[in-house]
């Protein structure tokens, strides 16, 4: 797709790389997720220090040639909107199995090879994260791939995006739905600034392959 220009830094970027903003019937700006809103648009890096930036400067009026005006709370809304998106393509892939549930079969899955993904609740204990963390390092070391961790959702969230009752773990599976619903995980870490706990293989094994 056409590379845009992000507002704010005036970096080029794909598409999936930024957030289409567009104007509302009443002058307001409003973040258009899935970039199909009519009128024109305007991008700003999927990142929320740069929309806060786009809206405290109000860069969206010259950008979109007319006065309108950022909501003084754009970020928190751009914030819910990939929330909402994330949990429910989280939801859909636990409908289609592509979601482990439990620290039992979390740690099963990615023993196993099958999970490209782990979650956690933010309610986890440090004992659970530990003990899957051992798993995860194992499969890395054994398959010599990056196996990330978030920590991003309640339990609450969690529970009610997946249907069922005190998720604390749960583990993306290696199939459609679940590369689906990591991409949209992946985009709310990146707006949030939150970096994905990553278990890669060893230092030894790199320099083994070096050798």
């Amino acid at each position: 797709m056409k590379e845009r220009t992000c507002i704010v830094t005036r970096a080029h970027g794909q598409p999936g790389d930024l957030i289409r903003f567009v104007a509302a019937p009443d002058g307001t700006v409003v973040a258009d997720l899935k970039r199909n809103l009519p009128g024109r648009g305007c991008w700003v890096g999927a990142e929320r220090k740069l929309v806060e930036k786009a809206a405290a400067k109000n860069l969206f009026a010259r950008a979109l040639k007319a006065p309108v005006k950022a909501p003084p709370d754009l970020a928190e809304q751009v914030d819910s909107l990939l929330l909402r998106t994330a949990l429910g393509t989280l939801g859909l892939a636990r409908k289609a199995g592509a979601v482990a549930l439990g620290a039992t079969k979390v740690e099963t899955a990615v023993r196993g090879g099958k999970a490209i993904a782990v979650l956690h609740a933010r309610e986890a204990s440090e004992d659970g994260v530990r003990k899957l963390a051992a798993a995860r390092k194992a499969a890395a070391h054994a398959a010599k791939r990056q196996l990330p961790a978030y920590r991003l959702f309640s339990e609450a969230e969690l529970s009610l995006s997946l249907g069922a009752t005190n998720v604390i773990h749960a583990a993306l599976l290696d199939r459609g739905p679940g590369e689906a619903a990591l991409r949209r995980i992946e985009a709310l870490a990146r707006y949030r600034d939150a970096a994905p706990d990553i278990e890669a293989s060893s230092a030894a094994d790199a320099a083994e392959d070096v050798e």
